[in-house]
C-alpha cells in the first residue's frame, strides 16, 4: 500500500493505543498461568496476533470478547508446535525458551527481516541446558526440555533474550541465575517484564549484573489492564512539538516504559527549539521519531548509542537517514551515531517504509513540515504495531490517500 500525504498540521485529541510491549508480556504470563485470566485493553496488531497464535500452538486457549480477552492457561503443553512468528522479534525471542522450558519440541518460522535477527544467546545457552538445535538457520527446529542453573548472557544484543529466559526459567523446578556478561541495554523493557510477571504471582530477584529466579513458582491467573503505549505516543508528542496541536490522552505518568523519556525530550525541545543530544541505549525505538524532531531543531543534534538499531525490522540508522534526506533533511551517520543539522522545512517526494512500521509513521509525522506532498511506499507495514495509525492520522486532520 502506497500513501500520498498532502502536508497539513495535525490537530485534535488522540487516544494512544495500548502498549505492544506489555500486551506481549501479559499474553505470555496469562498463558503460563493454569486457569483463566482476563486481559483488558490488549493491543490488536500483527505482532500480538503472532504471539496469540504461538501460545495457542503451545497449548493455551485464547478468545477475544467485547472489550477484553480471555486466556486459559496451558494445562498440558503440546507435544510439538510449529510456530510462525511472522515478523515479530518479541514472539520469537520470548517464546523459544518458553517452548523449551515446557518441553515442547518446536519449529520457529519467520518472515521479512526476522530470519536475519540474531538469536546467539539461545545457541550458546540452550546446548548447556539440555536443548538441542536441529537447524542453525530459520526455520529453527529444537528438541529437549530446558534445565535450570546458571545462564550467562550478554546484555547488549537485545533485552528480549533476558525476558525470554525470565519467563522460561520461572517454569522450572530448579533455581536459576541469569548472569549478565555486559551492561544491560534497554533495561526498562526487562523492568516491564518483571512488573507483568509480578502481577501474575512470579517474583524475580534483581542484583547487580544478575537476575535470580526461584524454582517451583507458579503463574497465577488474574485480571490485567494494559496501559497506553509510550512508543506510539511519541509520534503524536513529536507531531505537536513540530507544529501540530495534538493532545495525547490516556498516558500513565508513573509508567515503567522506558520510552516515557520522550515526554522529557519533547518538553525540553518545546522550550528552546534548539538542538539536543540523546543517548539512545535504553530507548532505541524512539530513534526514528527523535530524528524527525531533530530535523527541525536549531543547530546540530546528536543521537548516539544506536548500534542495535541496525538489527531491527530494518537498519533503522540507514533507513531513517536515507528517507528523511530524500525529503531535504541534513543527516549524517558516523559510526553508530546520527548527526542531524536542523532545517526549517522539508520538501516533498517519494520515500520508502522499508517494511518498518516506525519508519513509516515517522515519515508521516514529518510530512507536517513538508512544502509539497510525500508518497510513502509500503505504508501497510504500520499494521505490525498500529493498524489504525493512518485512520487516527486522518482523524487529526492529516490528508492521506491510498494510491
Amino acid at each position: 500500500m502506497d500513501i500520498r500525504i498532502t502536508p497539513a498540521l495535525l490537530k485534535g485529541k488522540i487516544n494512544v493505543p495500548p502498549s505492544k510491549s506489555i500486551s506481549h508480556r501479559a499474553l505470555i504470563a496469562a498463558a503460563l498461568a493454569k486457569g483463566e485470566s482476563r486481559l483488558y485493553g490488549l493491543l490488536d496488531c500483527v505482532d500480538t496476533v503472532a504471539t496469540i497464535e504461538a501460545l495457542t500452538a503451545l497449548g493455551a486457549e485464547i478468545e477475544k470478547k467485547d472489550g477484553y480477552t480471555i486466556v486459559k492457561g496451558i494445562e498440558k503443553p503440546s507435544a510439538f508446535a510449529d510456530i510462525n512468528c511472522h515478523e515479530s522479534g518479541s514472539t520469537l525471542r520470548f517464546l523459544m525458551p518458553v517452548a523449551a522450558a515446557l518441553g515442547v519440541n518446536s519449529v520457529f518460522r519467520g518472515e521479512a527481516n526476522l530470519p536475519n535477527r540474531p538469536i546467539t544467546p539461545y545457541f550458546t545457552e540452550f546446548k548447556k541446558h539440555n536443548v538441542k538445535f536441529i537447524t542453525d538457520k530459520m526455520p529453527y527446529e529444537m528438541n529437549g526440555k530446558l534445565s535450570g542453573g546458571v545462564y550467562e548472557i550478554a546484555g547488549n544484543i537485545s533485552s528480549q533474550f533476558i525476558t525470554g529466559f525470565l519467563f522460561a526459567l520461572s517454569l522450572l523446578k530448579e533455581d536459576s541465575v541469569i548472569k549478565l556478561t555486559s551492561s544491560l541495554e534497554s533495561k526498562p523493557y526487562v523492568d516491564l517484564t518483571t512488573d507483568v510477571m509480578r502481577s501474575f504471582g512470579i517474583t524475580i530477584e534483581e542484583y547487580e549484573q544478575e537476575y535470580r529466579i526461584k524454582g517451583g513458582q507458579k503463574f497465577t491467573p488474574c485480571e490485567y489492564h494494559v496501559e497506553a503505549d509510550m512508543s506510539q505516543a511519541a509520534f503524536f508528542l513529536v507531531g505537536k512539538a513540530i507544529g501540530g496541536d495534538i493532545e495525547t490522552l490516556g498516558l500513565n505518568p508513573d509508567s515503567r516504559q522506558g520510552d516515557k523519556e520522550i515526554i522529557n525530550i519533547v518538553r525540553s525541545f518545546s522550550k528552546t527549539g534548539t538542538a539536543f543530544e540523546v543517548d539512545a541505549t535504553q530507548i532505541p525505538d524512539l530513534v526514528p521519531i527523535m530524528t524527525v524532531l531533530a530535523c527541525f531543531a536549531k543547530g546540530m543534534s546528536h543521537i548516539y548509542g544506536c548500534e542495535r538499531l541496525r538489527i531491527k525490522e530494518s537498519d533503522r540508522l540507514a533507513t531513517i537517514t536515507e528517507e528523511l534526506n530524500k525529503l531535504g533533511a541534513d543527516i549524517k551517520i558516523i559510526d553508530d551515531s546520527l548527526y542531524i543539522n536542523g532545517v526549517n522545512q522539508l520538501h516533498g517526494g517519494e520515500c520508502f517504509a522499508h517494511t518498518d512500521h516506525r519508519i513509516a509513521m515517522s515519515l508521516a509525522i514529518a510530512s507536517q513540515r513538508c512544502t509539497e506532498p510525500i508518497i510513502i511506499k509500503g505504508a501497510e507495514c504500520v499494521s505490525k504495531s498500529y493498524p489504525t495509525f493512518f485512520d487516527d492520522f486522518k482523524m487529526l486532520g492529516g490528508i492521506a490517500d491510498v494510491i
